[in-house]
């Protein structure tokens, strides 16, 4: 049989098989690429479906009272936490109503990080304004000097329907270095969900 006659039966199988495996490499890079973004990290979203964020693998919820709303730590690290603070705000303002990002980054480190008093002494290193399914993040972070040790700690500031949601991360400054882009990841997935 001339190879012409084969041709026209042979491309279209062809075409399609190329097609199955082109589709089937694209998936499953897809899928690499998601898994990697989320690699050691596990999903934590609120009972009322509200709001949702990563929390790293390995770490376990502490249930505290007359603290945060949701508290993780580290299991081999104890030291590495975790933390969702809920406050109330006037329900008409947004989070620029209440400053910019290096305004609240650093109200935020005068009253809660580093008091008066507290013997804890902080400084704002960076402060970043983000926008993410229509709401707009501040995105924070802080090298906290304690009299034996230094921390660092990064956090996310939005606010919404007269809540403002602070999740908070952070470590020893010794593995800072190690944990530097987890955290990254954890404060951004930060979501409000209804």
């Amino acid at each position: 049989m001339p190879l012409r006659s084969l041709q026209p039966d042979v491309r279209p199988w062809f075409s399609r098989l190329l097609a199955v495996l082109l589709g089937a490499l694209i998936a499953a890079g897809g899928l690499a690429g998601c898994s990697a973004a989320a690699a050691g990290l596990n999903a934590f979203q609120s009972p009322d479906g509200r709001y949702a964020f990563l929390y790293p693998t390995g770490w376990t919820r502490v249930v505290v009272s007359d603290g945060p709303q949701v508290v993780f730590h580290d299991l081999i690290n104890s030291d590495e936490t975790l933390s969702l603070v809920i406050s109330d705000v006037n329900p008409t303002n947004d989070l620029s109503d209440l400053g910019s990002a290096v305004a609240v980054g650093e109200k935020l480190r005068r009253v809660v990080i580093a008091p008066a008093g507290s013997g804890r002494e902080a400084e704002l290193v960076e402060a970043v304004e983000r926008q993410d399914g229509g709401h707009t993040f501040y995105d924070l972070e802080y090298a906290v000097h304690l009299v034996d040790r230094d921390r660092h700690e990064l956090a996310t500031v939005v606010a919404d329907r007269g809540r403002l949601y602070t999740l908070a991360v952070s470590t020893n400054e010794a593995r800072w270095g190690k944990v530097k882009e987890l955290f990254h990841n954890v404060i951004t997935s930060f979501t409000l969900q209804i």
